[in-house]
């Protein structure tokens, strides 16, 4: 029994541990720019664009992983998931381009 409860007790502190690292990155797209157009996160981290735009954006991924719509003057939020380097970009104004690197 005491065994039992010292690994419950461990998981819990472990999950409090991963759940304390993650954090929110916040990304703006304003006057048709990206900015940061470079910003580093870790597995598990949300990302906040906040458009401040009086137009729609999306935030799409060269190679897939997301795909998010940012109507005017709103916010979306992406938890990412693997590590690498995304480059993104705005399909309705595609110099908007940017790059999200993801650490583990």
């Amino acid at each position: 029994m005491p065994g039992r409860l010292l690994a419950m007790i461990a998981i819990v502190l472990a999950s409090m541990l991963v759940q304390a690292r993650a954090a929110t990155v916040q990304i703006s797209m304003e006057n048709l720019e990206i900015s940061p157009a470079e910003v580093s996160a870790k597995v598990g981290d949300t990302i906040e664009w906040v458009n401040k735009d009086v137009f729609a954006h999306t935030a799409t991924a060269n190679n897939g992983d997301f795909d998010v719509s940012l109507p005017a003057k709103k916010s979306a939020t992406f938890v990412v998931k693997k590590k690498g380097a995304v480059e993104y970009y705005c399909r309705y104004h595609p110099n908007m381009k940017a790059t999200l690197k993801v650490e583990p």
